[in-house]
């Protein structure tokens, strides 16, 4: 069990309570006590049921599904407990919501990736720790330090452990080559892309697959399945080109819309993801594996209290 030089404590909205719990059996902590519901016309209540002076505070709160909902909590929570003389403030938000909208891609676009930065350094937050941003570059809209921690070697020591012979790593679209060229050099692989087009938000059209994918054990890699259009196609893609196997994983399970009813029919083989987000009963299949994020972030937390080096992590 860790010993702390100081007040450690970890609270947790009402997102993903049950990471947070993995994280306290972690460190060897109890969650905080606190309550976040709401009064009878909506409003969030929050109440933090013990005391916080002086401590070391990391509020568990990934601002997934529902977004607007789970930023409100973050926000009312940090606010609570800086007004409460928590001596730090740290947002662990495994998921970050709004990524995608990180810049002006038309005209009169909102940049929602940077306001919600305000908003949670305006709440009180004096660090966040956060894994797989859609853009690294989401790091410079704070003025606050942002710990950004890699899935990678988590999705990598899984494919490890599987023993493939000819596997082959592939992106699903240009921007995240980098993404799978790690992956890649980490279970001793060679890459391919696939070169797509997206004519509109969540249509996703294959366009070519640079690379010799023919009697391959595919693996593609992506930070986010969202409604699952652009990995099935892709996999479909792949197949018609002579890949031997597909297997697919994300760091962040958005999984919307048709994304279950897409991956339950394509051919991919098992789909491999992480518990930065919640996944529902619901959305539960044969085909899922997830891997959790727990120790990793746990180590971030333990680093960050002790003012220890968190860069060692991203090995």
């Amino acid at each position: 069990m860790p010993i702390f030089n100081r007040k450690l404590k970890i609270f947790s909205g009402n997102a993903n309570h049950s990471l947070a719990e993995e994280i306290a059996e972690y460190l060897g902590v109890s969650i905080g006590e606190s309550k976040v519901s709401r009064f009878s016309d909506g409003e969030i209540q929050v109440k933090i049921n013990e005391s916080v002076r002086g401590a070391d505070v990391f509020v568990v709160q990934p601002t997934c599904d529902p977004v607007n909902e789970n930023i409100m909590e973050l926000l009312i929570m940090i606010d609570a407990l800086k007004r409460a003389s928590a001596r730090r403030i740290t947002a662990v938000m495994p998921y970050y919501g709004y990524a995608r909208q990180d810049r002006k891609a038309r005209a009169r676009d909102p940049i929602t990736a940077k306001l919600m930065a305000n908003l949670i350094t305006a709440s009180g937050a004096m660090r966040v720790i956060t894994m797989d941003l859609h853009a690294g570059q989401i790091q410079g809209f704070f003025d606050i330090p942002v710990d950004h921690l890699p899935g990678v070697p988590i999705l990598a020591e899984y494919f490890n452990n599987k023993n493939f012979s000819d596997v082959l790593v592939v992106s699903p679209d240009l921007g995240g080559v980098t993404r799978a060229r790690d992956l890649a050099e980490r279970i001793g692989a060679a890459i391919a892309i696939i070169d797509k087009r997206r004519p509109e938000p969540n249509v996703a059209e294959i366009m070519n697959i640079i690379g010799d994918v023919k009697g391959k054990t595919v693996i593609m890699i992506d930070d986010i399945i969202d409604t699952a259009g652009t990995i099935t196609q892709g996999a479909q893609a792949l197949l018609d080109r002579g890949a031997k196997e597909i297997y697919c994983c994300c760091t962040h399970p958005v999984l919307s819309g048709p994304a279950i009813e897409r991956l339950q029919n394509s051919p991919i083989k098992e789909v491999v993801i992480t518990n930065t987000i919640p996944l529902p009963e619901s959305k539960k299949i044969d085909k899922i594996k997830a891997l959790s994020v727990a120790p990793l972030l746990g180590e971030a937390i333990i680093r960050i209290h002790e003012d220890l080096s968190v860069s060692k992590l991203f090995d």
